[in-house]
């Protein structure tokens, strides 16, 4: 009785404590149901007040002119190529220098660890200037190559961290014995560590595909040509006017350039 008794005082707290997540988790996701929505609207109902919550129908006209346009398609694939070469670059050097910074301690070691961590708290408008003037010289502004080592420079030194902490915890003893055999370091590595480490892989290769996917300082700095702008820019420039703003072209290419980003988060 006691024990029936204790459960059904738990209850209302349980209730309670669901009814909050979920408000929690309606305010968060409001606004992609507001986004959706609104792509969804002819232009006339989305400027109506009070707005409707629920459209009386679907009106595909906004996806049927932005899927035939080339900007939008062009900025699309330069945002996903873009998007990819950074973490695949990005993710094999933070592999690298996190399993370097986990299985060889030393002073400089840490040093160099600690200095490449500090380069996250220099503000990104500082940056760009410098690299504005330094890709200038270099001959690679207004060029994905460019744009690709500015977002590379950006994920590795928390990815590195990242990586450093799973490798941290792999036991030792599997890459000595290993060793013994006659396995080299980098086949350590490779047939060994990497395929234990595959969650922290998983895990910072999500952090640098989204933080690159969302980039738009680096991206609206170093890119002039507006066939080489990202998905960010290019909604910026292109669909968001001086006078006026078109919402429900704007709400589509958002729907576009966000589900990528949820479907992959999701998995």
């Amino acid at each position: 009785m006691n024990k029936m008794g204790g459960q059904r005082s738990l209850a209302p707290q349980r209730f309670a404590f669901y009814l909050i997540l979920g408000s929690f988790l309606a305010v968060m996701l409001f606004p992609l149901y507001w986004m959706f929505v609104t792509s969804v609207k002819p232009n006339i109902e989305i400027y109506r007040v009070p707005p409707l919550l629920i459209p009386d129908g679907i009106y595909t006209g906004h996806y049927e002119a932005v899927l035939s346009t080339i900007h939008f398609l062009t900025y699309l694939w330069n945002n996903f190529f873009v998007a990819a070469m950074t973490t695949i670059i990005g993710l094999f050097s933070a592999t690298l220098a996190g399993y370097a910074f986990s299985r060889y301690s030393s002073p400089i070691a840490v040093l160099i660890s600690f200095g490449l961590l500090s380069t996250q708290m220099f503000p990104v408008i500082g940056i760009v200037i410098a690299l504005y003037s330094l890709y200038l010289q270099l001959g690679i502004l207004n060029t994905h190559t460019g744009l690709i080592f500015a977002l590379v420079a950006s994920v590795v030194p928390f990815a590195t961290w990242m990586l450093k902490g799973f490798f941290d915890e792999m036991p030792r003893s599997l890459e000595e014995s290993a060793r013994v055999d006659g396995a080299g370091r980098f086949t350590v590595l490779f047939r060994i560590a990497i395929p234990l480490a595959t969650p922290g892989l998983f895990a910072a290769g999500i952090y640098s595909f989204m933080l690159a996917w969302d980039d738009f300082l680096f991206a609206l700095t170093l890119i002039r040509t507006d066939v080489l702008r990202t998905l960010s820019v290019g909604i910026s420039l292109r669909y968001l006017g001086e006078v006026a703003y078109d919402w429900g072209q704007v709400t589509t290419v958002s729907v576009f350039g966000t589900v990528p980003m949820d479907v992959l988060f999701f998995i």
